[in-house]
């Protein structure tokens, strides 16, 4: 396990004074912090929503008042390896709704894209605003030494997290501003401003004036509604159902005290298959009928495009290094995870002689479910794996287990080091504007030994330094 505060028993350069701080703190103190933090994150509403089998239950996300920290050295390899991946997957994205040709050359198996329950085949020949399909991609990356940073996994559809980045450093700069005096720290509140002219580039053909954005929520219901509504009030726009708008002579259309308002952009935050009843799940109570309708006219954007999510799969990810080869002649600046196809018969066989030691994921999974840690699990579950691998194994795919990098939290021994990843975003819009702020969400396991950093699972988060040069 890498330490990313001690190098040989000696604390690190970006860690100094952040150190020295944590150590001064007497105990009566972390508490008392502790507790403002909490009654802060209940004051503002900070919460996410479980729904499982098991629980349906809203909670208080558990933070960590040690921040972790990037130096300005380190960050600006994240970015460079978060904007050329970003930039490969729209050209990924482009190619595979359009010619083909990272098929037709054999890169990518073509069963891998077309029997792809996320590849959208109405959207074949489309050509989308600017060429973006995925505007917001968060990257999920862990740290294994000093130098080396990894991708974990790539999120284009609907990436969450960014509110409680911002949340997170709003927190501490309320309760610790002499930290802020003391050292220089990057910026991440500026992400809703930059999220907003990233959207307003992204106007459909038939919009020649100021573009009127809603961001479209499932509802109050959904794990991530207090991120929907928190964005929208940042960036002065309105939060929507889909039963606040309908399409009208391919036209769509807010509902207003005022009476109708044409809607041009629509930062979707549901899932395909809900947008729209009459193209997708009939069933769908929260789509708008004929939105499709209207995309395809010109009439509005959706970002992110439908089909986009295709590129969140963990068997499309294991090609990254390939694709980024393939769009850009560039080698990956992050490299991947070492992951095991198990559709690929020999890959396969070793899986599941070693599953003990191995991660094993659905590629369509997410928030840590559909998953097994093999160290970890009983006999039992290790047999049910293995049938599902047999049964099914394009649905597999499997990853060593790996030591994440570790960040002090403090706890009742004061100091503990606990495993973290960390999710950046990057902003994607026309003209190819790229932007990212410099931070992210870190998330922590904050069970002793655990691997699983999923807020749904146990796991909270912390503050985000990247140090300015």
């Amino acid at each position: 396990m890498f330490n990313e505060v001690y190098d040989k028993n000696k604390v690190r350069s970006p860690y100094t004074k952040i150190m020295d701080w944590a150590k001064s703190l007497p105990k009566n103190i972390i508490v008392r912090k502790k507790n403002e933090a909490e009654n802060l994150f209940k004051k503002i509403g900070i919460t996410f929503s479980v729904y499982n089998n098991f629980d349906t239950s809203e909670r208080l996300i558990p933070f960590d008042m040690f921040p972790r920290i990037l130096s300005n050295i380190e960050w600006n390899k994240i970015s460079k390896g978060i904007l050329q991946r970003s930039i490969a997957i729209n050209a990924f994205l482009t190619d595979i709704y359009h010619s083909g040709e990272i098929i037709k050359a054999k890169i990518i198996p073509e069963k891998l894209i077309y029997n792809n329950p996320a590849y959208e085949i109405k959207m074949v020949g489309f050509k989308v605003p600017k060429n973006i399909y995925s505007p917001i991609i968060g990257t999920d990356i862990i740290r294994t030494d000093k130098t080396s940073f990894k991708v974990l996994e790539d999120n284009c559809r609907t990436p969450s997290g960014v509110s409680y980045m911002i949340e997170n450093r709003e927190i501490m700069m309320r309760m610790f501003p002499e930290l802020f005096e003391t050292l220089k720290v990057e910026t991440v509140e500026n992400y809703p401003s930059y999220l907003l002219q990233t959207l307003k580039s992204l106007v459909p053909k038939k919009c020649n004036k100021e573009p009127n954005i809603v961001i479209l929520t499932p509802g109050s219901f959904n794990s991530a509604y207090y991120e929907h509504s928190f964005l929208a009030d940042m960036m002065g726009i309105e939060l929507v159902q889909g039963n606040d708008l309908f399409v009208d002579s391919g036209i769509t259309y807010m509902k207003t005290t005022k009476g109708p308002e044409k809607v041009d952009i629509i930062y979707r935050r549901i899932d395909d298959q809900f947008l729209d009843p009459i193209t997708f799940d009939n069933t769908s109570l929260i789509g708008v009928p004929g939105l499709f309708d209207s995309y395809k006219a010109g009439n509005v954007n959706i970002c992110s495009a439908p089909g986009s999510g295709i590129a969140d799969d963990k068997a499309i990810y294991t090609y990254m290094p390939d694709i980024i080869k393939f769009y850009l002649g560039e080698e990956a600046i992050l490299e991947n995870i070492k992951t095991w196809r198990c559709f690929n018969e020999d890959e396969k066989k070793y899986v599941l002689n070693n599953i003990q030691n191995l991660v094993v994921k659905e590629v369509h999974g997410s928030g840590g479910y559909g998953m097994l840690i093999g160290s970890n699990a009983s006999k039992k579950q290790i047999d049910v794996f293995k049938k599902k691998i047999k049964l099914n194994p394009e649905n597999f795919i499997a990853q060593p287990i790996l030591s994440l990098s570790s960040v002090p939290i403090f706890s009742k021994k004061l100091l503990s080091p606990r495993h973290v990843d960390l999710r950046p975003f990057c902003l994607i819009g026309g003209n190819k504007k790229y932007k990212l702020v410099s931070g992210g969400l870190t998330r922590v396991a904050l069970k002793e030994n655990s691997l699983v950093v999923n807020s749904s699972q146990g796991g909270g988060v912390k503050d985000t330094w990247v140090l300015a040069e």
